[in-house]
């Protein structure tokens, strides 16, 4: 059963499922439509998350450090990096269940609980956190499996910063961009 879903569940289930419509579209998961059908699943998921948030919050006490310029060049580096890497997974998604099944209201911010339950009825907890942006709610992280992905790349970004520079982070991501460019092009 279906708790009562409120708004910010109600936005992040329509972006869900619009994700899966364009994931189990025939004419879409054609070869030849491959980046057609990125380009859309991108186009929905930028509508809904809050990549500069996101950016924020993994760069943590790092954030206020960087220029104006270096966080320019960071956010579209870390969008692409979070898209490039969640969007093979998300194109699998074949006869996955989504269930709705709570939410937490705390203004300006929002959890919406759900859980995916797989071809093998295996259930995986994903929740999303939200903030509410002039009556839309945006994503700014998701928790899967009780694992936060902003928390996540957090960790390995002060470690690298740390041990490091920050100009080794991003030197790290454009080369993971050109890796996984190099693999979607296979």
């Amino acid at each position: 059963m279906e708790a009562r879903a409120g708004v910010p569940t109600n936005q992040v289930k329509q972006s869900v499922d619009r994700v899966l419509e364009i994931v189990r579209s025939k004419e879409l998961k054609q070869p030849s439509r491959l980046a057609e059908r990125r380009a859309a699943i991108r186009k929905v998921v930028a509508e809904r998350f809050d990549f500069e948030e996101m950016a924020r919050r993994a760069m943590a006490l790092h954030w206020a450090k960087r220029t104006a310029e270096e966080k320019q060049e960071f956010i579209p580096l870390f969008t692409d990096l979070l898209e490039r890497s969640y969007i093979k997974k998300i194109e699998s998604y074949e006869d996955e269940q989504i269930l709705y099944i709570g939410e937490q209201l705390d203004n300006p911010n929002a959890v919406v609980k759900s859980k995916v339950i797989t071809k093998r009825r295996v259930e995986i907890p994903l929740d999303y956190r939200l903030i509410n942006e002039k009556g839309s709610w945006r994503v700014y992280d998701v928790v899967i499996e009780g694992v936060s992905l902003v928390n996540n790349y957090r960790t390995q970004f002060n470690k690298i910063i740390t041990r490091e520079s920050y100009e080794a982070l991003v030197k790290k991501m454009r080369s993971k961009e050109a890796e996984l460019s190099f693999e979607e092009k296979k």
